[in-house]
């Protein structure tokens, strides 16, 4: 997960990842691109996306039987999953959806309205990944103006500890590792150390922790952080 929306691109046809990725990005969602279907199993079984663009025709493993791996999966059966594909008849589009996928686009089609299918199986699916405000406990964050409030008093916080609570609070009570923390808040492009992490930590305790709170960051020893839900 990450403060952004994930989508991960599954497409072997180069010209059109490159589309989709550059268009995804332009409408505000982070975007993980992959050519083969075996790459994109691996990938997904270390971390899921909040949305699987999957194209029926892969090398390795076809979509379609990806689909059917992932649905099977506990981890991932509940995953949105958008097939592209070039085959448009009526018997293919049961098939694919009778697989598992939610939605079916076929070749070529309109980018507004593929983004904007997105969109649609992501408000029914996650809304709180494009809810324009975050609620845990005590603590409520603006997405739209970037400000932070608990107990209606606003809190003043650095640019990297305010994406440190966004990803909290896209999850309260769950338990993330300094690993998972750092590829989500950081990207896993940018190298930092574990160290990094618990240093942000400290920073974003200290500026939500103002008057007599209870700290609603939870150290699990050996397992990284939560943000508990404090009322």
């Amino acid at each position: 997960m990450s403060a952004k929306p994930r989508i991960m691109v599954v497409e072997d046809e180069e010209a059109l990842s490159i589309l989709l990725k550059y268009n995804l990005e332009a409408e505000g969602f982070e975007v993980e691109a992959v050519s083969r279907g075996d790459e994109a199993e691996d990938m997904l079984r270390e971390s899921q996306p909040d949305l699987l663009l999957l194209d029926w025709m892969l090398p390795g493993v076809s979509g379609i039987e990806l689909c059917r791996r992932l649905r099977a999966r506990r981890e991932t059966q509940d995953m949105p999953i958008i097939m592209l594909t070039a085959r448009g008849e009526e018997s293919e589009r049961i098939r694919g959806l009778s697989t598992g996928a939610d939605d079916y686009v076929v070749k070529p089609f309109s980018t507004p309205e593929l983004l904007a299918r997105v969109r649609a199986m992501l408000r029914r699916a996650k809304p709180e990944v494009l809810a324009d405000r975050l609620t845990a406990g005590d603590i409520q964050l603006d997405r739209e103006a970037h400000r932070v409030y608990r107990n209606e008093r606003e809190l003043k916080l650095g640019p990297t500890e305010y994406r440190l609570l966004e990803f909290f609070m896209l999850a309260p009570g769950r338990v993330f590792s300094r690993v998972q923390l750092l590829d989500g808040v950081w990207g896993d492009n940018i190298y930092v150390d574990d160290r990094t992490v618990d240093v942000h930590i400290g920073r974003l305790r200290k500026a939500i922790n103002i008057g007599r709170v209870k700290d609603p960051i939870r150290t699990v020893r050996g397992a990284g952080y939560a943000l508990e839900t404090v009322k």
